[in-house]
């Protein structure tokens, strides 16, 4: 008998696989689907840095805005308080009721003067004057400086106004201290040469004459005399007419 054939069996070798075979890459540096390319990469940093620069000048912005918010606030605080102090400077002007209550004041005496218009000047009989005869154009009232023309000014009084008038050797305490006592309007103040005193307040035939401007009866006249009805016009115009030299 013959015998069998004899079988040869191969057994094939387990293949090692290499480093750089998918199984491996995943192991190392996981799925690669989730892999992201250098492109990819790139734009991702300049949206962070677009977004970064956003960041920023918003927050700049923003800064300016709280800044020129406490600048304005600063600023209207620095106004209020300027305004504030001006007008707390400010001298205010003397409050009279128009008119009188026909009461009687030590030392006021009363004349009986005429009161036409002239063109030519006038020998007053009171110094300064108290009313007479006078020009047509009446002195704007007011503060001035300067010595005034009494014909004009005396026109002013046939209005109802008081002419305050005072000597240029006063100190100027005196006459800062005179000025408060005064009204805002229909009232006329001057330097006057050669008075009897310091100071003389004038009305239309009525006078007063004082030593110092602290004298408590410079008020009582303006408030017996100071626009009266007992004028040849009282509620006339004070201005709109002469302005003397010297208006402050």
């Amino acid at each position: 008998m013959e015998a069998a054939p004899t079988r040869i069996s191969y057994e094939r070798p387990l293949l090692t696989p290499r480093d750089d075979s998918p199984a491996e890459t995943a192991s190392k540096s996981g799925n690669p689907a989730k892999q992201k390319t250098i492109k990819e990469q790139r734009a991702e940093q300049r949206t962070a840095k677009v977004e970064a620069f956003k960041k920023e000048q918003a927050r700049k912005r923003r800064n300016k805005r709280i800044g020129i918010g406490a600048a304005i606030v600063g600023g209207v605080a620095v106004v209020a308080l300027l305004v504030t102090s001006i007008v707390l400077t400010i001298p205010k002007n003397a409050t009279y009721e128009a008119g009188g209550s026909g009461a009687k004041i030590e030392g006021v005496e009363t004349f009986q003067n005429s009161n036409t218009h002239v063109e030519t000047a006038v020998d007053y009989p009171q110094t300064p004057p108290a009313g007479g005869d006078h020009n047509p154009a009446w002195l704007n009232c007011g503060i001035y400086t300067e010595v005034q023309q009494s014909e004009n000014a005396v026109h002013s009084l046939e209005h109802g106004a008081i002419w305050v008038t005072y000597d240029p050797s006063i100190s100027d305490e005196e006459l800062e201290l005179l000025k408060e006592k005064l009204p805002s309007t229909y009232v006329i103040l001057s330097p006057f040469e050669e008075l009897p005193t310091p100071i003389v307040l004038s009305g239309w035939d009525v006078q007063l004459q004082v030593e110092d401007a602290s004298d408590e009866r410079i008020t009582e006249f303006f408030e017996e005399y100071w626009k009266s009805e007992n004028v040849p016009e009282p509620g006339a115009l004070c201005t709109g007419a002469v302005e003397g030299p010297g208006k402050a």
